[in-house]
């Protein structure tokens, strides 16, 4: 069965110790982590983390740790696909210790990154995307959720304020007549293990989306955004929307 790996870095600047930090009662981390056991999907669910800290809350809440990240993938410049790559090799590793030092794909399953901040990812969205992953037999499927307003008609705005269209020749088009944009929805992304140890692009002609509603996607990189999202998660737990 597939696996399930999480990053989860130490050093957030902008919330400190974001993925452990308390969201709605319980650990960041937490959410990912429920949402992971609840799918059914993974045989494993693995935090990818250079923290001992952010380790014994993963361990704590049902995930391993079978290793820690190092140093040089944990800074600020750090790329999901090198964080990714390490753990898929790593995991290559201890299925075949022979071949160490030369990871091979063929003996894994498909794997899931799952962001440590990703609270509202659901356990459906997950299996979802693996069926996605499977039917398309593309090399990644990930969440994307479409942009609230027709990019098409986008403006900008110089250095003396004034305005103007990026594409001038949409102002009299109406809305539904333009074709819908989609953006990467920062929750989770399947993929083959050949694909993550190769580092291929995740936005390439060879991914595939698992739509998410917009009312289900916040991205959680401020204190103001983190207030958002835990009333978001409040309000959508009382109500308890059942909407796609």
């Amino acid at each position: 069965m597939p696996i399930c790996i999480i990053p989860a870095r130490g050093g957030s600047k902008r919330i400190p110790h974001k993925n452990i930090r308390p969201f709605n009662g319980k650990p960041m981390i937490a959410h990912s982590i429920a949402a992971a056991q609840q799918s059914g999907c993974f045989t494993r669910i693995i935090v990818s983390t250079d923290s001992e800290e952010i380790a014994a809350a993963a361990r704590e809440h049902g995930a391993e740790t079978p290793f820690l990240r190092p140093p040089e993938l944990a800074d600020d410049f750090t790329t999901t696909g090198a964080v990714m790559r390490h753990a898929v090799s790593a995991l290559a590793e201890e299925r075949q210790p022979e071949n160490t030092g030369n990871p091979h794909s063929g003996c894994l399953p498909e794997i899931c990154c799952l962001y440590a901040t990703a609270p509202f990812v659901r356990p459906e969205d997950l299996q979802r995307g693996l069926d996605i992953l499977r039917q398309s037999r593309a090399d990644y499927a990930f969440a994307v959720t479409g942009f609230p307003f027709p990019i098409q008609r986008a403006l900008r705005i110089d250095g003396s304020g004034s305005i103007t269209m990026f594409q001038p020749e949409n102002f009299a088009k109406r809305s539904q007549d333009l074709e819908e944009a989609w953006h990467d929805a920062g929750q989770f992304y399947w993929g083959t293990a050949a694909a993550w140890l190769a580092e291929k692009p995740i936005f390439n002609s060879r991914a595939a989306a698992v739509k998410i509603p917009r009312w289900r996607v916040q991205d959680i990189d401020t204190p103001e955004d983190w207030i958002r999202a835990e009333i978001m998660q409040r309000v959508l737990e009382q109500t308890d929307f059942q909407a796609a």
